[in-house]
C-alpha cells in the first residue's frame, strides 16, 4: 500500500475526531470470529474476549498461534481462557445466540461469577438491573466499539438500547476495576464491553421470525454486502412488540444496527458503527411485599376512572396526594430514542508502534412519565401546579378542584468523545500503550406537564414535545430545568513486562480531570405562592481530579495453571444530579431557612480499592478459575426523597469494604455434554452511620448493602449431537435486604430455563443454514421478588408511621417481581 493512503485513512479517523470536537464547541448472522488477531498482532477494540489488550510482541505472537490451533470450547460458551492478572470472564458468541433472540447484555452476563442480575421479563425488551461484587451498574463502566455508554450525568446504562444479539460479540466483564486505558470515568467498580460483529467476506441477508408468550412477536433482517474490495459490511433492522405480562400495556422497540470495515492492507483498518433504538414502552410497576403478597401478577390499572371492582386491577395507590386514576397505565411511559456512532482507526505506524483511534458521537432523547395533582384556577399568576384548565371534564374551570396531569421527565444528550493510544515494543518482552481521552456531553433535563383528557386518560403527546402546560405569561411550566456539560480528560500509560515465558508484570495509571458545569432551576418561572413552590436554584460548576493507578502479576507455572496477584484503584466523579440538585437545595436553604433544607453538594468522588487473588488450571476435558478479592469503597452516593423541598437530593455512606470469592468451572462430560457452573460469595458491608443532621442518624454502621446476596450461583447441563443442541440451566440468588438499614428482607430463589434447538441441512445453494430455536424460562413458573427497586433509609428520628420527623421520609422498599413461566419460538435461515 502506497503511503499517502495510509496517512489519508489516519486522517479521516483524526478529522471524525476533531470534527467532533469542533462541532460541540461550536455549539456549546454470519460473521468472522471475534478475539482473532489481525494481521498486524495488535488488538483491536473489535475484540473484547481478551481484555489484556497491553501484551508484549511474543505475547502476540504465542495468541496467534493458538487461536489458529485449537482454542478451548468452555461451558457451552460461557467461560473461555484467561490471562489478565484481574479477574476476568467472559461469555461467548456462541452462549449469546442460544439465549433469547431479543436479549440484552444483562441477561446475557447473568452466568458471570460476581454478577446479579434481574429483568422484569424475559423478553429483553426492558433494561434491567445488575450490579458486580455490590456496585451497581451505574458504578460499572460499559463500552460498545470502544466507545461509552453508561449515561454522562447518572452513568445509568439503559441496556436496551444497544443492539441485537445477532449482532453481539463476546462480552468480556472485569469484575474489579476497568483497564486503565478503557474511556470510562463512572466506574467505581469493574466493566463491561463488548463489540459487534465484523462483516462477511460473503453476501447475503439473515432472517429470524420469533413468536411467544404474552403476544410477543419479533422480526430480525441482516443484509450483508460481502467484499466490495477492501471494504465489507452490514446493516440490520428489528422489530420487537410484546405485552406486559402482569397488567395491561406493551413494548415496542425498533433497531437498526449497522458495521462497515475498510481493510486498508493486511496492517491497517478503519469501521464504522451506528446502533440505533427507538422505544415506547408501558412502564412495569413495582410492588411493595405487602401488595405483591394481596396480588402476584399487578401491574398498573387498565380502568380510567374508577373499576367496578378496585380489587381486579393493580394498587389503587401510585404515590403521595394523587387520585386513584394516576394508577392508569397509559400515563406511564417511556419514550425514548438514541443512536450511538462510533469509528475504530488501527494503524500499524512501524513495525514496534501502533495506533488506535475511537472517535464517537451518542444522542439520546426521551424519558420517563407518569402523573401528578394539579389545581384549577384562573388566576394570570406564575403559580406552580396550578392551570387555568378544566381537569376534572365538568365543562368549567373552578378555582380549587383538582384533577391529574401528565409528567414526563425528559432527557437531552449530546456526547462527542475521541480515544486515542499508541502502543510501541521495546523489544518482544515490553510493550507500553499511551494516550489520552477526551469527551464533552451535554445534558439537558427538564419536567413538562400535559394535559389528560378527562374522559379517556389520553394524552396528546406522551413525548411531551407538545401541547405542554404553560404559565399564564406563556412560559413552559416545569418542575425543574438542568443542565450539565461535563469535560473529562484523560491521560493514561499502561505497560507489559514479561521477563520470562512464565512471568508478566503489569502496571498502569491514569490521570482523570472533570468538570461539570451548568444550573438547576427549581420550578422555573414560578412567581407566586411559598417560596419554595417559586423559581430558586441557579448556576454551579465544580471540578474533579484524581489518579487511578493498577498493577498485577501472573505466573504461568505450566501450560494448564497459573496464578495471579492484582490490584487497582477506581475512580467516579458524583453523578450530575448529586451536583446540581443538591446545589438547588442548598440555595434553598438560603431563601428559605426550614429545617431540612440544608443540603449542600457532594462533593467528595467515589473512590475504589481492589486487590485480587486468583488461580486459573485450563486442560481439554476440565477448566476452573478461582479468585479472592477485597475491596474498600469510599463515598457511596445514594439518593432519597427531601419532602420539604420536594427534590431528589443525595448524601454519601462514607465507607463500604466488599469481600469475596469467585469461581467458575467447565467439564467436558463426554463428546455430547459439558457441564459448567459459577459460584458468587459476597460480603457487603458498610462501615459507618450516616449522619444526616436535622433528619437524624441512619443507622447503617455493620449493614449489608441492598441487592447484594450473600451467596449465587450458576449452573447450565450443554447437550450437542449433530444438528441438535440443548442447554438446561439454574440460576440461584440468595437473600437481600431491600433498604439500607436492613429492616426489609426478601428471600432467595431459583429459576431454571432451558435453551434448545436444530440446525437443519442447507435447503439449497441460496438457502443455507435454516434453524428453529426454543426457549423457555422460569420453567417451575416460581414467583420471587428478583430485585429491590427503591431503597429507602431509616433514621433515628422516625416516627410510629414510619415518617421522619424532619426531612427524609421512609416508604416501603419496593421490588420487581419474577415474571412467571414464559417461551419462545424462532425460525431463521440465510439467503445468499
Amino acid at each position: 500500500m502506497k503511503r499517502t493512503h495510509l496517512s489519508a485513512a489516519i486522517a479521516v479517523a483524526c478529522y471524525m475526531s476533531m470534527g467532533i470536537a469542533m462541532a460541540q464547541t461550536a455549539n456549546g448472522g454470519q460473521a468472522t470470529a471475534q478475539g482473532t488477531p489481525s494481521q498486524s498482532s495488535q488488538a483491536s477494540v473489535s475484540s473484547t474476549s481478551k481484555v489484556s489488550a497491553v501484551a508484549t510482541k511474543s505475547a502476540r505472537v504465542l495468541d496467534t498461534v493458538k487461536v489458529t490451533a485449537s482454542d478451548l470450547a468452555l461451558g457451552g460458551g460461557l467461560m473461555t481462557e484467561q490471562d489478565a492478572p484481574k479477574a476476568v470472564s467472559t461469555v461467548t458468541r456462541q452462549a449469546i445466540q442460544q439465549a433469547a433472540p431479543g436479549a440484552n447484555f444483562t441477561q446475557a452476563i447473568e452466568s458471570i461469577p460476581g454478577v446479579i442480575t434481574s429483568t422484569d421479563d424475559f423478553t429483553g425488551l426492558n433494561d434491567g438491573n445488575y450490579s458486580i461484587r455490590g456496585f451497581t451498574s451505574d458504578e460499572i463502566g460499559t463500552t460498545v466499539n470502544g466507545a461509552p455508554i453508561n449515561d454522562s450525568g447518572s452513568y445509568q446504562v439503559y441496556a436496551s438500547e444497544y443492539g441485537d444479539t445477532e449482532n453481539m460479540g463476546d462480552i468480556t466483564v472485569q469484575q474489579g476495576w476497568p483497564d486503565v486505558d478503557q474511556p470510562i470515568s463512572g466506574a467505581a467498580g469493574g466493566s463491561i464491553g463488548w463489540a459487534t460483529i465484523d462483516p462477511s467476506h460473503t453476501g447475503g441477508v439473515d432472517v429470524s421470525q420469533t413468536l411467544g408468550g404474552n403476544s410477543y412477536h419479533r422480526t430480525f433482517v441482516r443484509l450483508n454486502t460481502g467484499d466490495m474490495g477492501p471494504v465489507r459490511s452490514w446493516i440490520s433492522f428489528s422489530n420487537n412488540e410484546a405485552n406486559i405480562w402482569d397488567g395491561p400495556g406493551k413494548q415496542k422497540v425498533t433497531k437498526v444496527d449497522g458495521k462497515l470495515l475498510w481493510t486498508i492492507d493486511d496492517r491497517n483498518s478503519v469501521s464504522f458503527s451506528m446502533q440505533y433504538n427507538r422505544e415506547v414502552k408501558n412502564d412495569y410497576m413495582h410492588l411493595t411485599k405487602l401488595q405483591a403478597a394481596e396480588q402476584y401478577d399487578q401491574n398498573y390499572s387498565g380502568y380510567w376512572g374508577f373499576p367496578p371492582n378496585i380489587k381486579e386491577t393493580a394498587a389503587a395507590y401510585c404515590g403521595p396526594n394523587t387520585a386513584y386514576n394516576a394508577c392508569y397505565y397509559g400515563l406511564h411511559t417511556n419514550p425514548f430514542k438514541s443512536a450511538l456512532f462510533s469509528a475504530d482507526g488501527e494503524f500499524t505506524l512501524t513495525d514496534n508502534l501502533h495506533l488506535s483511534v475511537v472517535p464517537y458521537f451518542q444522542y439520546g432523547s426521551g424519558g420517563g412519565s407518569g402523573a401528578t395533582t394539579f389545581t384549577e384556577s384562573t388566576s394570570d399568576h406564575n403559580e406552580f401546579e396550578y392551570v387555568n384548565a378544566d381537569l376534572n371534564g365538568d365543562g368549567i374551570v373552578t378555582n380549587g378542584t383538582k384533577g391529574l396531569v401528565y409528567d414526563i421527565n425528559q432527557s437531552y444528550t449530546y456526547r462527542p468523545g475521541v480515544i486515542a493510544k499508541l502502543s510501541q515494543d521495546f523489544g518482544n518482552n515490553d510493550t507500553l500503550v499511551y494516550g489520552v481521552w477526551w469527551e464533552r456531553p451535554r445534558e439537558q433535563q427538564d419536567e413538562v406537564y400535559s394535559l389528560i383528557d378527562p374522559a379517556t386518560g389520553g394524552v396528546a403527546d406522551i413525548w411531551g414535545n407538545t401541547n405542554v402546560i404553560r404559565y399564564p405569561d406563556g412560559q413552559v411550566m416545569r418542575a425543574y430545568s438542568e443542565y450539565t456539560a461535563t469535560t473529562t480528560e484523560k491521560a493514561f500509560a499502561t505497560n507489559t513486562w514479561t521477563p520470562t515465558d512464565a512471568l508478566t508484570v503489569t502496571t498502569g495509571v491514569a490521570y482523570i480531570w472533570a468538570k461539570r458545569q451548568g444550573y438547576d432551576y427549581e420550578d422555573p418561572g414560578a412567581n407566586y405562592g411559598p417560596t419554595y413552590d417559586q423559581q430558586y436554584g441557579g448556576p454551579l460548576s465544580v471540578t474533579y481530579h484524581d489518579w487511578s493507578p493498577t498493577a498485577g502479576i501472573k505466573y504461568q507455572i505450566n501450560d494448564a495453571n497459573q496464578i495471579f496477584l492484582g490490584a487497582g484503584r477506581t475512580f467516579r466523579t458524583p453523578v450530575n444530579g448529586a451536583v446540581m440538585e443538591n446545589g438547588a437545595a442548598a440555595e434553598l436553604a438560603v431563601v428559605d431557612p426550614y429545617p431540612g433544607h440544608e443540603y449542600a453538594s457532594v462533593e467528595k468522588p467515589e473512590t475504589s480499592t481492589t486487590v485480587d487473588l486468583g488461580y486459573r488450571f485450563y486442560s481439554q476435558r476440565v477448566s476452573a478459575s478461582l479468585d479472592a478479592y477485597a475491596a474498600n469503597f469510599h463515598n457511596k452516593q445514594v439518593s432519597g426523597y427531601d419532602e420539604n423541598s420536594g427534590l431528589t437530593v443525595y448524601t454519601e455512606l462514607p465507607n463500604v469494604h466488599m469481600r469475596g470469592l469467585n469461581g467458575e468451572a467447565s467439564v467436558q462430560l463426554n463428546d455430547q455434554f459439558t457441564l459448567y457452573g459459577s459460584y458468587t460469595y459476597t460480603i457487603s458491608r458498610q462501615q459507618d452511620n450516616v449522619d444526616a443532621g436535622n433528619d437524624g442518624i441512619y443507622f447503617t454502621k455493620g449493614k449489608t448493602l441492598t441487592n447484594t446476596p450473600l451467596n449465587a450461583a450458576y449452573t447450565s447441563l450443554n447437550f450437542h449431537q449433530g444438528p441438535v443442541w440443548a442447554s438446561l440451566n439454574a440460576k440461584y440468588r440468595g437473600a437481600v435486604w431491600g433498604d439500607w438499614s436492613n429492616t426489609q428482607k426478601v428471600g432467595g430463589y431459583t429459576t431454571f430455563n432451558l435453551d434448545a434447538g436444530y440446525d437443519f441441512s442447507d435447503f439449497s445453494s441460496w438457502l443455507r443454514k435454516p434453524y428453529i430455536k426454543l426457549n423457555v424460562y422460569n420453567l417451575t413458573n416460581h414467583h420471587a421478588f428478583t430485585w429491590a427497586y427503591s431503597s429507602p433509609f431509616l433514621a433515628s428520628t422516625s416516627d410510629a408511621s414510619g415518617n421522619n420527623k424532619l426531612g427524609q421520609y421512609y416508604s416501603p422498599a419496593t421490588y420487581s417481581i419474577l415474571q412467571e413461566r414464559t417461551w419462545m419460538v424462532t425460525i431463521g435461515a440465510s439467503f445468499d
